[in-house]
């Protein structure tokens, strides 16, 4: 089979070596836009699980993620000066430049062709059995296709920027800040011996408030280590600025597609769906789906069937998540709901920000709900009975109020 990998991030990359290991006698080309070493990003995170699905598929790539990774396993939070840590399960961060190098290494040790610095648009594509979009939320690809593959995109309330720093944190962290124009938070986490990234998110009225929607990059970077200095220890941010010189200040846009498949053209990753970043996510289901894609191509000889049941498999898998990541950006759209509890609770709530009942319950009497159901069986079982049903009447609403 002859294919056509349009975006040389982590999802093309990888399905490029599992095609590659299913039948060697593929013809795989990757083409990225940017050229080769310039990625954007700082660092991204995954969980002991992918780790495991990575070793499944690919030992050799495997080792080398896993060696080129840092862990944690606390979380962190402070507020108004105080430090509330937990304890949880082992996170990995590994910078994203660091992970396409391996990627890209073990792709071309397969034989897989990478192209860099050549735009692929509809107009262009080169002739092959399968098209695959890996070009991320912004996709050229899907867009020529939109109404074929029923995009939509919704955009988040507020306001967020992706940072490096030179702080290394030890656990995932989390720092609110108050203003007098309101809360504004980071989150970070590690991701090389001297580096971690450092994600700052506000409310609107808060960016405006500060001055953050006038600032140049070098003002805001020096206004938001002023806000952080206690977390940050001193240590610098660095920013990404645009061709303007204008910080890269963004709100999240949820996108999801009604199909993911048109002819011989298919999706992944961001190009497919997107999920908000506050779960960190984002690079554990693009990898994901390629392992899934790959899967249905070994199992079905006809492409639209294979294309249909891989659609299938990544939508259902992506329902759970999709749901966590709604109600974790919805928690930090609504912080001020639940950042005057004691830090304890306040981060205890934090942990439980996914779940589809804590909005429709004040949040104190969650709290001692949560704790109680710690300890009573039948609490337990039947918050796992009621969370679902809210979140599928939810969810329910939200589409019959989206065709209206």
């Amino acid at each position: 089979m002859k294919v056509v990998c349009v975006g040389g991030g982590p999802a093309g990359l990888y399905l490029s070596i599992l095609l590659k290991r299913q039948d060697p006698a593929h013809d795989i080309t990757v083409h990225e836009r940017d050229p080769e070493g310039s990625t954007y990003g700082w660092g991204v995170t995954y969980w002991r699980g992918l780790l495991d699905k990575l070793h499944a598929h690919d030992p050799e790539s495997a080792l080398a993620i896993d060696a080129g990774s840092v862990r944690w396993s606390d979380g962190i939070a402070h507020v108004r000066g105080l430090a509330t840590r937990h304890s949880g399960d082992q996170g990995f961060g590994i910078g994203r430049h660091r992970l396409l190098e391996i990627l890209a290494a073990r792709a071309r040790e397969l034989d897989v062709r990478i192209e860099h610095t050549r735009e692929i648009t509809a107009e262009n594509v080169p002739p092959a059995d399968l098209v695959v979009a890996a070009d991320g939320v912004r996709s050229a690809l899907r867009t020529r296709h939109a109404d074929a593959f029923g995009t939509e995109v919704r955009s988040g309330r507020n306001h967020y920027i992706w940072l490096g720093t030179t702080k290394v944190f030890d656990s995932f962290t989390f720092a609110f800040v108050e203003t007098e124009h309101g809360w504004i938070w980071c989150y970070g986490y590690g991701f090389g011996a001297d580096r971690s990234t450092c994600v700052v998110e506000c409310a609107p009225e808060t960016w405006t408030g500060l001055g953050l929607d006038r600032a140049g990059e070098d003002e805001g970077l020096e206004l938001l280590e002023k806000l952080f200095v206690d977390v940050l220890d001193g240590h610098r941010l660095i920013g990404r600025s645009s061709t303007d010189g204008a910080p890269q200040w963004l709100n999240f846009r949820t996108l999801t597609n009604r199909t993911w498949h048109h002819g011989n053209l298919v999706l992944l990753g961001d190009a497919a769906h997107t999920t908000h970043y506050s779960i960190g996510a984002g690079t554990t289901l693009a990898l994901e789906d390629a392992m899934s894609l790959a899967g249905a191509l070994r199992t079905h000889r006809e492409l639209p069937r294979a294309l249909t049941a891989y659609e299938q498999d990544r939508k259902a898998a992506l329902l759970p998540v999709q749901s966590a990541a709604r109600y974790s950006a919805q928690w930090y759209e609504h912080l001020p709901r639940y950042i005057q509890l004691p830090p304890e609770q306040m981060f205890a709530l934090l942990g439980q920000r996914h779940s589809p009942l804590l909005p429709y319950v004040p949040p104190q009497l969650y709290y001692r709900l949560d704790r109680a159901a710690g300890r009573l069986e039948t609490l337990r079982r039947f918050k796992r009975w009621l969370g679902p049903k809210v979140a599928r009447s939810v969810q329910t609403r939200s589409l019959t109020s989206g065709r209206k």
